[in-house]
């Protein structure tokens, strides 16, 4: 199972790559598996300020519908708009083209507080 080292992890099974006081946020390899077959991806709350631990979106999958939480707190700035006409890119490619949203970061030192991939491959048992 995948587990990139560069990234960091929240145990919802988000992944966040940090650039500057950018994130990029995802679902893990594990999520997606988790989940099966992804039919849509929904986020409504582009352009809006969140704190840590809200739902920004949920992912459907054809079993099951799940919350998607935001690992830090900070502005919703882009959505992967792609996944509306492609939702199946977050199951071939959950690092990268199945990326879900992009967040200003609005405290830095909650950074602190996600998961290393040592971590979460210990909370996942890989």
């Amino acid at each position: 199972m995948s587990i990139p080292a560069n990234l960091k992890y929240t145990k919802d099974h988000e992944w966040v790559s940090i650039e500057g006081d950018v994130a990029t946020v995802g679902i893990t390899h594990f999520a997606q598996k988790e989940l099966g077959d992804i039919v849509y991806v929904e986020v409504e709350t582009l352009d809006q300020t969140l704190d840590k631990d809200e739902v920004f979106g949920t992912v459907e999958a054809v079993k099951t519908v799940s919350d998607l939480f935001l690992p830090l707190t900070g502005e919703i700035i882009a959505f992967n708009e792609d996944l509306e006409s492609a939702p199946e890119t977050v199951n071939s490619d959950p690092y990268g083209a199945g990326w879900m949203i992009k967040i200003k970061i609005a405290d830095a030192s909650e950074i602190d507080s996600l998961l290393s991939d040592e971590a979460y491959k210990q909370l996942i048992g890989a």
